[in-house]
């Protein structure tokens, strides 16, 4: 299958931002008198949007007022928060002069999502980037997906997704497009290859291997279970 077109999640994927999150949901679990998380717990539980995060974390009732208080504590803290995770900054340059189309789909909202890829010095490589608020329905529903892929030109058959988390392949798959998996976020490799991704790899520079050029880049068969 010929790829041209390659869609990445954000956290876990491409940046570390659970230091900032971990800071944000504590904030506002500390005004409903609520203890602290570990980062390790909170890296378990993001992935399903602001909104399901703060839900699982101080009930239904108390969902507008927590995303109030996590927004406002977030945005003096996301910049020195977050940073690009290892081999990123190198290999993301190589893929766009190898001719791929890139964008961003995550359920971040978008205005946090373009702003952190602008800090790190990332807008240059990506034709789309989209939050949830930009769309319908969040991941794993594949609108994000779909609309990114139309914003670059590309159709679901010569397109592959790059996640870290099961969300991420149910997505992929739902969207009809192959999922890559680097357990870099909030998946055991284990959970990931249980999940039945079209491929796995260990590090992001192995995304170099994966897609040579988009003239003739094709996936990996799955990675058999352990």
């Amino acid at each position: 299958m010929a790829i041209r077109t390659i869609l990445f999640d954000l956290d876990g994927t491409l940046v570390d931002s659970y230091e900032a999150i971990t800071d944000g949901l504590n904030e506002a679990r500390r005004a409903f008198g609520l203890s602290p998380k570990s980062l390790a717990e909170v890296r378990r539980e993001v992935g399903r949007g602001l909104e399901s995060l703060i839900e699982d974390n101080l009930g239904p009732d108390r969902v507008e007022q927590g995303v109030r208080i996590f927004r406002e504590r977030y945005r003096s803290v996301f910049r020195s928060g977050t940073r690009l995770l290892p081999g990123v900054e190198a290999t993301l340059p190589v893929l766009r002069r190898r001719g791929y189309g890139m964008g961003v789909t995550s359920n971040k909202p978008g205005y946090f999502c373009r702003e952190i890829i602008s800090s790190l010095g990332l807008s240059d490589l990506f034709g789309a980037v989209y939050g949830p608020e930009m769309v319908s329905h969040p991941k794993p529903h594949p609108e994000m997906i779909l609309r990114a892929l139309r914003d670059l030109q590309g159709c679901p058959e010569e397109a592959a997704y790059v996640g870290d988390m099961v969300i991420d392949i149910e997505t992929a798959h739902r969207a009809g497009i192959p999922a890559c998996v680097i357990p870099s976020g909030g998946h055991s490799r284990e959970e990931l290859t249980r999940a039945r991704p079209d491929a796995l790899v260990e590090r992001f520079e192995d995304l170099l291997l994966l897609f040579p050029g988009a003239e003739h880049a094709a996936l990996l068969p799955p990675i058999p279970s352990p």
